[in-house]
């Protein structure tokens, strides 16, 4: 099998702006827009992607839904509800391996072959981003160590203080 760090890529960036498969979207419960990248993807896709949300009755911490991309360069939207930072003590780190684990096994399910995540958490929920870092890479490098279906996995960062540590995190 093909080394899993060969398949993935951090870059600094605007997620809504990558052709790619499918884009991840760091969601609300209710999956009706937000902040942050939230509410970008919600911008650049348009009120379709509002309407086919309202229809799938929110998601809970950890899970993961999909949804079609409409304006977006990518096809499909899967919306992921990561943890609020609670100091670490409430499970926090497990749901938030757990958004990256579901959010690819949607890709698989659904065919996706390019992926492309923010860091989940790392905003307005303040999850400490080297750690989320850490999470994120360590459940991404054991999903492609188990699956050749996904080609690639990218890592699209906002800030540069959550760009260095991505990548830092891809050092390890």
């Amino acid at each position: 099998m093909k080394n899993p760090d060969s398949r993935i890529q951090i870059v600094h960036g605007d997620i809504t702006k990558l052709d790619v498969d499918a884009i991840v979207n760091a969601a609300n419960s209710t999956l009706l827009g937000g902040g942050g990248v939230d509410g970008a993807i919600h911008r650049a896709a348009g009120t379709e992607l509002l309407a086919e949300c309202r229809a799938l009755g929110g998601c809970e911490p950890g899970k993961a839904k999909i949804t079609r991309g409409y304006r977006l360069p990518a096809r499909f939207v899967i919306h992921t509800v990561g943890p609020i930072w609670r100091g670490g003590k409430r499970d926090e780190a497990r749901i938030l391996a757990n958004c990256y684990r579901n959010s690819l096994q949607l890709a698989v399910e659904n065919e996706v072959k390019t992926i492309a995540f923010p860091a989940i958490s790392c905003g307005a929920y303040g999850y400490p981003i080297e750690q989320a870092a850490q999470i994120a890479l360590e459940t991404t490098r054991e999903f492609l160590g188990a699956t050749q279906n996904i080609h690639r996995v990218i890592f699209v960062l906002w800030g540069d203080d959550v760009y260095d540590a991505y990548r830092e995190a891809l050092q390890k």
